[in-house]
């Protein structure tokens, strides 16, 4: 073997100071070294890093939220376990009914189904338990909520039916004095059969109530299981319970079940505000699953929705839990909501998961003492921050504990910084500047290109969102060129720095060969990156620690990991030494915990914006057609930039970076290519287009005095992108366009396609509600009061000026019931909306009182508040027209349906200020 001289062994083993001289203290010649240190990776190391990543992403993904447990049978589970197998036969027997809203003939039927099936559970129940079922009729009610969705509106309801099942311990008499409340809706929109939602939650409370009527004999607290309807036209059912019915009073805890998808994992997306629930959740719990991050999401708006939970917590000051199913977010409310798409294992993972929480907490002697849950300001301000493992494992901590640990985080991130530039002088801090440059430009080119592909799509595509039907375009189509400009965007920045540090080298080390000095620059550059990164993720805990977001735990475990790692296996006490390429091994160890934590998060949150898009345009064609394409670009490039800033930086000392950098090329055009040609279509029978199709009789006039009406068929989208394929296939003399314009009181379609033909046949005069002032008083203090008489409809929708009208008062012209009384009122965009729905025996004629807002003024005719009232009645019938556009809508599409939406056939009408 041959032997190393010892001037070569001497030379490796030293480190070496900046003016030549070894630890030894033998001076050194610094051109011998220029094979010491090296300035390259190879590019293989980079694409196999790469790829597990991506893999790994994929696999938490997997085993986090498409996992579910087998379901069970009846026969293994026994009396008091829960069946899947037999939660399916609920599930069944209610979407085999087809759609049934408010007011329909199949709620009727699916109420008495519930009905039955509660009443069979209270035969079979153990001797022990005390089971009592109740039909509750509910009265007329107004909820006003102050935040929300709902902002700006008074729901009113009428003729609501409930079952309410009750079960509590036979001989412990204060069983029924605290209860725990779980809550889901039998109504479904008008255009879904309700398989999702929220079919399979009613379906779960059902078995979960026929298991613990075996189980309750042990139990300190009863068991409520109320299966409401009118949750879809505001959250109706929950009010009108919790205001109305008598056992509302014991209520300790709310669970809320619901779907904005199909099936899958059913995780909390809400919870509190006292965090006693969401902690014994997480400790009893088979499938713990649920993140804060949507809980923020939720509670900022950015997800625009509401649930039942939302009355709970406000009006009723509880606290507690709300899940929901998520999977394929793009079926919700449509027809595609349908058994075929239920997952195999979804109400098992729920079901299994609800029966250990009741089982404990029913159990609990600290509920029906009433400290347990109990709301004020120390527990509105330490809530709890959640997240699930895998969905094995849950960690929840409070937010007090939270704020010391991100403010010690914090403050020891801040002092390593500062000694750092203290002791590294005025080159340390322009190497950081120029190394948070990096960054910034990272997102700049990130969000250029990703978003550069968004708005051409609308060019070349026929739908502007081609990626609903097939969510993994999104990774050609954003991912790759948002993955290639932050690459483009940071390797700018580390030549500049790189430059820099050249510089540095050349004047501090002149003895140094140049190819020595560039190596050392490039190294060092690479470190830097590296550290930046750190320093991304050291400002968003920053900004999230002072707004106390939730989330803000995402922060710090991309923090502190990679930290940790770099601090174990790269750093060094020594003060001076020649740099070396970072290991495969720091960037494998520092990045495993937080893909662990957060990898499927990123990518299941990607696939719920997607779904999303198909609801996107709340005013259809009122926003431009590239906007979701936009949105989606950026979320791409967030997840880019914040979860692979650390490997960007491994990039640009190797080989890969051209193939990178070509590959991500290659990969968007060949998705573009798949777009134009049309291969893979935007909507498929499954993932159907959102329309609505209404016919609309329009009546204006004076004192009740109607002009002659106007009618026409409407056919608008709430998915961006014209109609233009689908009226050519429909062919029923549709014309499209930006001036058939309507408002729907008080949302407009700035886009639709509209045909008079035929549209005189279906209703009649009679049917055309009313708007009647009976008496108007001009005085100082003006009041005016009008007769609405809404004729054959028990659902309305009623916009009040709120620039003219300052407060009102609503009431049942039937039998005298005040609905809404005198009160301070919100408006939204100068409007107050009442929105109005009931059963079958609803009224239909009331009486409305407007208080006018003093010193008002005369308006002209063409200011755009010149209409006091705009009234819209909906009808849920189908006019000849409207059955022959159904018939041949597309199978692409389906009728869509959300409690603002018409029903398929409207009527509007209006009163003028100047009546």
């Amino acid at each position: 073997m041959r032997n190393r001289s010892k001037n070569s062994s001497s030379t490796s083993k030293d480190s070496i100071s900046s003016d030549g001289v070894s630890k030894s203290g033998k001076p050194v010649n610094l051109t011998k070294i220029k094979n010491v240190v090296t300035a390259k990776r190879s590019g293989y190391v980079v694409l196999a890093m790469f790829i597990l990543i991506i893999q790994g992403m994929w696999a938490v993904h997997h085993y986090q939220f498409e996992s579910l447990p087998e379901p069970l049978t009846a026969q293994r589970v026994g009396k008091r376990g829960f069946s899947e197998e037999a939660a399916m036969k609920h599930v069944k027997e209610l979407t085999q009914l087809g759609p049934h809203p408010v007011g329909s003939d199949n709620l009727e039927l699916g109420l008495q189904y519930v009905l039955e099936v509660a009443e069979g559970i209270k035969k079979t129940a153990h001797w022990e338990v005390d089971v009592e079922v109740d039909l509750f009729h509910a009265g007329s009610g107004a909820n006003i909520l102050v935040s929300g969705l709902f902002n700006g509106k008074t729901l009113v309801y009428s003729d609501l039916k409930h079952v309410v099942l009750r079960i509590s311990p036979k001989y412990t008499s204060e069983g029924e004095d605290s209860a725990i409340l779980v809550s889901s809706h039998i109504d479904t929109v008008f255009s879904a059969e309700g398989a999702g939602d929220c079919s399979s939650c009613v379906a779960v409370m059902l078995e979960l109530a026929r298991g613990i009527s075996h189980w309750a004999h042990g139990f300190k607290n009863s068991v409520i299981f109320l299966f409401n309807t009118g949750e879809e036209e505001g959250l109706n059912g929950a009010h009108s319970f919790i205001t109305q019915h008598p056992w509302s009073s014991t209520i300790r805890m709310a669970i809320d079940l619901e779907a904005m998808g199909i099936g899958g994992t059913s995780a909390i997306f809400q919870a509190g505000p006292h965090p006693w629930a969401i902690e014994n959740f997480a400790l009893v719990a088979k499938y713990p699953s649920g993140q804060i991050l949507a809980q923020d999401l939720f509670t900022s708006g950015v997800i625009k929705s509401a649930t039942d939970f939302q009355v709970y917590k406000e009006v009723a000051g509880l606290s507690g839990l709300d899940f929901a199913y998520a999977d394929n977010t793009a079926v919700y409310h449509t027809k595609n909501d349908k058994l075929k798409l239920l997952k195999p294992g979804s109400l098992q993972h729920l079901g299994e998961n609800m029966l250990a929480f009741l089982l404990h907490t029913a159990a609990s002697p600290q509920l029906s003492q009433g400290k347990a849950m109990a709301v004020n300001e120390k527990t509105d301000s330490d809530p709890a921050v959640y997240f699930d493992i895998l969905g094995t494992y849950m960690v929840v901590f409070r937010q007090r504990f939270a704020n010391m640990l991100y403010s010690s985080v914090i403050m020891q991130s801040i002092m390593i910084w500062v000694t750092s530039l203290v002791m590294g002088g005025a080159p340390a801090a322009i190497s950081l500047s120029l190394s948070f440059l990096s960054i910034i430009l990272m997102w700049i080119f990130s969000l250029i290109f990703s978003s550069t592909i968004a708005f051409i799509l609308p060019l070349i595509s026929l739908s502007p969102v081609p990626f609903i039907a097939t969510p993994w375009l999104i990774l050609g189509l954003f991912a790759a060129p948002a993955f290639l400009g932050a690459l483009t965007g940071q390797h700018i920045g580390y030549l500049i720095l790189k430059n820099y540090l050249s510089s540095v080298f050349s004047k501090k080390m002149e003895n140094l060969s140049p190819m020595v000095q560039s190596n050392w620059a490039k190294l060092e550059a690479e470190r830097s990156l590296y550290k930046s990164g750190l320093l991304q993720w050291l400002l968003l805990l920053i900004v999230g620690h002072y707004f106390k977001v939730g989330s803000s735990y995402l922060a710090l475990v991309w923090l502190v990991s990679p930290a940790f790692a770099y601090g174990l296996l790269e750093a060094t006490l020594s003060p001076a030494r020649a740099p070396k390429a970072l290991k495969t091994i720091t960037l494998v160890f520092g990045l495993f915990v937080p893909f662990l934590i957060s990898g499927g998060m990123f990518i299941r949150l990607a696939g719920t914006v997607v779904g999303m898009a198909v609801r996107f345009d709340r005013n259809p064609g009122g926003g431009p057609e590239w906007l979701v394409s936009v949105t989606v670009a950026v979320y791409m490039s967030a997840v880019v930039c914040l979860t692979l800033v650390y490997l960007l930086s491994y990039i640009h000392i190797s080989g890969a970076n051209k193939l990178i950098a070509i590959a991500s090329f290659i990969v968007c055009c060949l998705s573009l290519t798949v777009v134009i040609s049309g291969i893979i279509p935007p909507f498929t029978e499954d993932i159907s287009r959102a329309v609505n199709v209404v016919h609309v009789v329009e009546a204006s006039g004076r004192n009740g005095e109607h002009k002659e009406p106007i009618s026409y068929i409407s056919l608008f989208s709430t998915t961006p992108g014209k109609l233009t394929k689908e009226i050519e296939h429909i062919d029923e003399g549709f014309v499209c366009g930006r001036e058939n314009i309507t408002d729907f009181v008080t949302f407009a379609t700035s886009y639709s396609c509209l045909t008079k033909s035929d549209s005189v046949n279906g209703w009649t005069k009679n049917d055309i509600p009313t708007l009647h002032v009976e008496t108007d008083s001009k005085t100082d203090e003006r009041f005016t009061q009008v007769a609405i008489d809404t004729k054959i409809s028990t659902r309305w929708s009623l916009a009040i000026n709120t620039n003219k009208i300052e407060d009102f008062r609503l009431k049942d012209a039937e039998n005298g019931e005040e609905l809404i009384q005198i009160g301070a009122k919100s408006g939204s965009d100068g409007w107050h909306i009442i929105q109005y729905s009931g059963g079958k025996n609803a009224p239909k004629r009331f009486g409305l009182t407007l208080y006018w807002v003093k010193n008002h003024t005369q308006v002209t005719e063409d200011d755009d508040h010149d209409l006091l009232l705009k009234l819209r009645t909906d009808v849920n019938r189908s006019t000849p027209k409207v059955k022959r556009v159904l018939e041949k809508l597309p199978s692409w599409c389906s009728l869509f349906g959300k409690s603002t939406s018409p029903y398929t056939l409207a009527f509007l009408s209006n009163l003028r200020v100047d009546f």
